[in-house]
């Protein structure tokens, strides 16, 4: 299987036609799953218009067909199996072959800071059943960067840990959620040592798996001094864009049609805003035809700056969402803007807020000697966004992330039967 490269089209057209020239083998090989033989019945779809009158594919699809429902290809070739994170009901299955594996590599490691042999790529997500860390150990190892398999839901990787991994290993790249890079700066500070200063083999951090605005972005980079890299994606399709190096997130349509459905009225066009729904085309195992991640996000053909023919997207989210507070739909993206709108100076790393119907309440980590001036500037901000109410509580450090949380060291142990005199038999058989 040959697999389109960044490069090999220069027009919205030659995108088009690589994408007309792969949807016959994508739909032949939905065919042979249970779900789709189904589906699809004796008609087999064979091109662009046959695609556009399937029914969408939902995540209730996939939550049905539990576990091999969807698959397309003998259980012998399969090379692994995942599920979603279940955040938002019951977790979806997803499987792929190695075949599979080269496609979702590839598309990772877009990224306009390359991936190259001489990096040290600290993995700070699940691995698990989720896809997110093998995601990125299988991309950073197809270029042959040396992995740091961090993982970030294991009690032997604390965060002095990762402090220490960072600094002694000299880790150029790392792939986290935003947040984990506030928690590292904390933590570094916590170790004695200067986020931006003593860590100079760092160039940048890939991030993803959760909203960011740009406020936090810019206070990310202004932090660690290097660049925060944004991709999106998830278990049941791999990594689905990325940015460019004019920091725009584009489409990766060279290896899946995308269309925004309007949830309002059914139809789907190629740009606008709306749920974003995808045909991965180089997916064998398991086949998605109009697959409705049901993401809300902005699609645009509009001609960027990178040359990449490819359609941008802005990713909404929950920066769409919001709470009603005196009668002003107040959203986390905003508020998040305004916290880190605060001058680096006041070491505000950490907030949180709860909309009350009256009046928005927010608490935000800040030292002593700028809570004053902190809390003043955010509540000021607050009513000049929206006018409403606010109250804004600056709490010590250590309040809303302990200390413990960013210096601590877990006794991971192995389990075991035999204690001597002086040792605590309570942890007998214990994994932790």
């Amino acid at each position: 299987m040959t697999l389109p490269q960044l490069g090999d089209w220069k027009t919205e057209e030659q995108l088009r036609a690589i994408q007309d020239a792969q949807l016959p083998t994508t739909l032949r090989w939905a065919a042979a799953s249970p779900f789709y033989r189904s589906r699809l019945g004796d008609a087999t779809p064979r091109d662009r218009a046959d695609l556009a009158k399937l029914p969408l594919t939902t995540k209730q699809d996939l939550r049905d067909q539990y576990p091999f429902g969807l698959l397309a290809v003998d259980r012998a070739e399969l090379a692994t199996y995942h599920e979603s994170s279940g955040t938002a009901g019951q977790p979806t299955p997803s499987y792929y072959t190695a075949e599979d594996w080269v496609d979702l590599a590839e598309r990772y490691a877009r990224k306009w800071i390359g991936i190259g042999a001489s990096d040290t790529f600290l993995v700070r997500t699940p691995y698990a059943l989720m896809i997110t860390g093998h995601l990125a150990h299988a991309a950073a190892r197809l270029h042959g960067a040396t992995v740091v398999p961090g993982d970030n839901r294991s009690l032997a990787m604390p965060y002095s840990r990762v402090v220490r991994v960072l600094h002694d290993l000299e880790v150029t790249l790392t792939w986290s959620m935003p947040t984990e890079t506030l928690l590292w700066a904390a933590a570094a500070r916590a170790a004695g040592h200067r986020p931006g200063k003593d860590f100079p083999a760092l160039r940048a951090l890939f991030v993803g798996g959760e909203p960011l605005s740009d406020a936090r972005r810019a206070r990310i980079t202004e932090i660690w001094g290097v660049p925060v890299i944004e991709e999106y994606g998830s278990t049941e399709t791999g990594s689905l864009a990325g940015e460019c190096p004019g920091g725009r997130m584009h489409l990766w349509s060279d290896r899946a049609v995308f269309e925004v459905l309007d949830p309002d009225t059914g139809r789907t066009s190629a740009t606008g805003t709306g749920q974003l729904v995808v045909t991965p085309l180089f997916r064998q195992a398991m086949p998605l035809l109009r697959y409705n991640l049901e993401d809300n996000v902005e699609v645009s053909d509009a001609e960027c700056e990178c040359g990449w023919a490819l359609p941008t997207v802005r990713v909404l989210g929950r920066s769409a969402f919001g709470y009603p507070v005196a009668g002003t739909k107040v959203t986390q993206n905003r508020v998040e803007e305004l916290v880190f709108g605060l001058p680096i100076e006041h070491e505000v790393l950490f907030w949180r807020g709860r909309a009350d119907p009256d009046v928005l309440r927010l608490q935000i980590e800040v030292p002593d000697e700028h809570r004053t001036a902190a809390c003043a500037a955010l509540s000021e901000a607050v009513r000049s966004a929206y006018d409403i109410p606010v109250d804004v509580a600056g709490v010590p450090v250590g309040t809303l992330v302990p200390g413990s949380v960013l210096t601590g060291v877990h006794d991971v142990v192995k389990p075991r039967g035999l204690f001597g005199a002086d040792e605590d038999w309570d942890k007998a058989l214990l994994y932790y």
